[in-house]
């Protein structure tokens, strides 16, 4: 039998897995959704899907993985409303963020295996970064069609406890916004010594483009290319100074460190 993958919720990040699974193979009747929105559902019916609703009812039975979408303020009440539909055989991956395991079994049952996913928003081009946490309860079958459907939006790293999920918040998570603010502050830099903003943002982004793929692709570590573009003495040397003299390392793991705080005292809350 082909796995059936049910989607509680059909934003932006359920569409984006969605295409991704219908790229890497997966037929249409293999994929369902619920959400209230009947836009969302038009965006997937587009895409082939005919198993969709505004209600979840029914949806979810026989399904093999329920990926539940949905705001995280809304989780646990949305898995409450289907709970009679998860069976022995059903596992859930969460991509909610910050609601913990326990919560989630807690709306559902304590039996039930439960797949923890922090992604990010590059996934929507097939880019994205996924963190993963499984309950004892997974079995290695449903640990793997969980990674298909991150694989599926980009790439996966399995993490050996809940507590380093606020790690991969921080790191990955969050951390395309830390790369959109430098992105921004570089191309207002270009701009105040005499750039046009077009010419500004085609020469930052394509540096930041190739700066991660030469560092994704090159065996070297990533001090080592940060050494080989600073010559001693020239201009590349004097930027690293002055961001040095103000203290940017220790900036920047203040703010990770901030994120992944605020990461575990949301999970507290949730929980």
């Amino acid at each position: 039998m082909s796995p059936q993958i049910a989607f509680l919720g059909a934003g932006n990040m359920a569409t984006a897995m969605i295409n991704g699974l219908l790229a890497s193979g997966f037929s249409p009747s293999q994929l369902r959704a619920s959400d209230p929105s009947e836009a969302a559902l038009s965006r997937l019916r587009s895409l082939g899907l005919s198993q969709l609703d505004t209600s979840p009812q029914h949806i979810f039975i026989d399904a093999d993985l329920v990926v539940v979408a949905v705001k995280p303020q809304v989780a646990p009440d949305a898995l409450v409303a289907i709970r009679d539909q998860i069976g022995p055989n059903t596992a859930i991956l969460s991509i909610a963020a910050g609601i913990p395991i326990a919560s989630l079994q807690a709306a559902v049952d304590p039996s039930v295996p439960v797949i923890r996913c922090m992604p990010n928003t590059p996934a929507m081009i097939g880019k994205g970064a996924s963190g993963l946490f499984a309950t004892a309860q997974a079995s290695d079958a449903q640990r793997a069609l969980a990674e298909q459907v991150t694989n599926a939006v980009g790439m996966t790293i399995w993490v050996s406890s809940e507590a380093l999920l606020d790690a991969v918040t921080a790191v990955s998570g969050s951390g395309p916004a830390y790369f959109f603010a430098l992105i921004e502050a570089i191309i207002a830099a270009g701009i105040d010594l005499g750039l046009d903003q077009k010419t500004a943002v085609a020469l930052t982004l394509q540096t930041a483009i190739g700066a991660a793929e030469l560092a994704g692709r090159s065996e070297l570590p990533i001090s080592t290319l940060r050494e080989n573009v600073t010559s001693p003495g020239g201009t590349t040397e004097q930027a690293l100074l002055a961001l040095q003299s103000h203290q940017f390392d220790e900036i920047i793991t203040h703010a990770v460190q901030a994120c992944a705080e605020r990461a575990r005292t949301l999970g507290e809350e949730f929980g």
